[in-house]
């Protein structure tokens, strides 16, 4: 790689290996945002995995001894995450998501997503206290969304589509991890094609960053798929598809919630025809809409 860290002192604990870590990853250009926002955190979830001790940390771990076979995959992966410019889930092939524990790799995006609040909460105050019996997620991915779905509404029959065969093998794994293959149906398809029945909750998290702002970020996010992050000039083309398309697919009670991040301005404005919702979120995140199924076939008359 033509770059090292120098060893850490020893004997080390894992306190120590954490603060070893931690500074030099806050001495190198690196961004965060793939699963921690700040070099402690990610150096204490680097050193945990390393050293196979769970999260939550309990106290007495900080002080156990790091291991002779533990601390050069510490150092592997500082180094790798410092040369490289690749996030943490990548290295690790792991992401978490809604309190789950997910495979990754660059076949998919690393999960990041709002929605896990809005699963957590199971869609309320909007489901009205009825739980979805058919779910559709556009652009799984990892299956994440999906995923954690199935799991929070356990009597629904999930579908989720991808464009990409890439990632669908991931979302496969995932899905097999959590042994959910009799309830969810995993479809190669751009956006809606080959999607046959309405559902219950339509969610997606689309591609919506601008072509050219995509030119532009950090470089942990060209390790992702490009084909996951772009779509067009404005980065609206797939959420234009999305609810142009939604209706055919909804029951008459149905609802779509979708995900544009910052460009949830410039949606609102492009389609002043259809009554957003736009969320707020109590741990961070913006740019998800919810439009009921009535509203958005009124809209599209």
């Amino acid at each position: 790689m033509g770059f090292s860290l120098e060893s850490p002192p020893q004997p080390l604990t894992v306190a120590a290996a954490i603060d070893w870590v931690a500074g030099n990853l806050a001495a190198a250009p690196l961004w965060y945002g793939h699963g921690t926002d700040n070099p402690d955190d990610e150096a204490a979830w680097l050193v945990c995995s390393a050293c196979g001790i769970a999260y939550p940390i309990q106290e007495a771990a900080y002080q156990q001894v790091v291991g002779t076979d533990s601390l050069p995959r510490i150092v592997e992966l500082a180094t790798r995450r410092i040369v490289e410019r690749q996030p943490l889930p990548y290295l690790l092939n792991e992401a978490w998501f809604a309190g789950l524990s997910f495979f990754v790799d660059e076949r998919v995006l690393i999960p990041r997503s709002p929605f896990a609040e809005l699963i957590a909460a199971g869609f309320e105050p909007w489901a009205n206290g009825i739980a979805p019996s058919r779910i559709l997620e556009i652009g799984t991915g990892s299956g994440c969304i999906a995923i954690a779905c199935a799991l929070a509404f356990p009597d629904a029959v999930v579908v989720a589509t991808d464009i990409s065969a890439d990632a669908l093998a991931v979302a496969r794994q995932n899905v097999a991890r959590y042994q959910l293959e009799d309830r969810l149906q995993l479809i190669e398809a751009d956006l809606f094609d080959g999607v046959t029945g309405t559902f219950d909750l339509i969610v997606t998290n689309p591609p919506y960053v601008p072509l050219e702002e995509v030119r532009g970020l950090p470089d942990e996010y060209k390790h992702e798929p490009a084909l996951a992050l772009a779509s067009g000039d404005d980065g609206l083309d797939a959420a234009r598809a999305i609810l142009r398309d939604a209706p055919a697919h909804m029951e008459p009670q149905g609802l779509l919630f979708i995900e544009v991040g910052a460009q949830w301005e410039q949606l609102d404005g492009a389609r002043p025809d259809v009554p957003f919702l736009w969320l707020e979120f109590e741990h961070g995140g913006e740019g998800i809409a919810m439009i009921a199924a009535q509203d958005l076939a009124v809209a599209q008359a």
